[in-house]
């Protein structure tokens, strides 16, 4: 009775002592499935033109670009922000300006954050903390608070989505002055 307790007492033993190990083992395991993006290009201070045949449709500008193609989701990240300019089919230009940016390649949307503006030469402009542009569609939404203001006023809300050329604008929880148009 007594040697089965003894041989209980070091099988007991043994196996807290793997366990212990076990647990070591199991985080450097854990350390090693951590890996950390490290981007596949970078570049500093430039200025990247898009166009479309032959047509130049935006330019984007950045001190700091890092590219993340090999990432299981690819995107582009701009954390020292952007200046973008689009032109549309008769070369009217929209301004965007933010603090940091970041695209995501598969889905074509860019993620604009800190102190976003966008605004065009009829004197539109929009001012809020983040806002997404969907290239495809070429409309940009946010559910943040926003200020708008343009020629007949100036507005403020929460939650907007719009086309990149402010015709068309569909506000949220707003309130403000706005100038009524007179209806003839």
């Amino acid at each position: 009775m007594q040697f089965t307790k003894t041989i209980l007492l070091v099988w007991c033993i043994c196996l807290c002592g793997l366990m212990l190990s076990c647990e070591g083992n199991f985080k450097d395991v854990q350390k090693l499935k951590f890996s950390e993006f490290t981007p596949s290009g970078e570049a500093d201070d430039f200025s990247l033109k898009y166009t479309d045949s032959g047509r130049i449709t935006s330019v984007l500008v950045s001190p700091k670009m890092l590219d993340y193609a090999t990432a299981r989701y690819p995107f582009t990240e701009f954390p020292k922000g952007i200046n973008v300019t689009l032109y549309d089919k008769n070369q009217k230009k929209t301004y965007v300006r933010s603090n940091y940016a970041v695209t995501f390649k598969n889905t074509d949307l860019i993620d604009l954050q800190g102190n976003v503006q966008i605004w065009n030469d009829e004197g539109s402009r929009l001012e809020t903390e983040q806002l997404y542009f969907d290239q495809k569609n070429e409309w940009f939404f946010t559910e943040k608070k926003f200020k708008f203001t343009d020629p007949k006023g100036v507005s403020f809300g929460q939650g907007v989505d719009f086309s990149k050329d402010f015709k068309i604008v569909n506000s949220q929880k707003i309130s403000g002055e706005i100038e009524k148009s007179q209806e003839y």
